[in-house]
């Protein structure tokens, strides 16, 4: 998907979560010196990383059998 295509997911989530949320914001704001990190960029990248973990473990899972 491109850049500039992007769509709105509007959830519910805990004040916990949206704690920790602001919380890892804050991390990558102050790792990456880029300027302003929004949520849904910090969320995009989580996203990501997760699902190419999990590809990596399917593909491990796979080749024992």
């Amino acid at each position: 998907m491109s850049e500039n295509e992007r769509i709105q997911l509007n959830v519910r989530i805990s004040k916990e979560t949206s704690k920790l949320l602001d919380e890892i914001v804050e991390y990558y704001q102050q790792g990456l010196k880029l300027g302003r990190i929004y949520k849904g960029d910090v969320l995009t990248d989580i996203i990501e990383k997760s699902y190419e973990v999990m590809n990596k473990q399917k593909r491990s899972f796979t080749k024992r059998f």
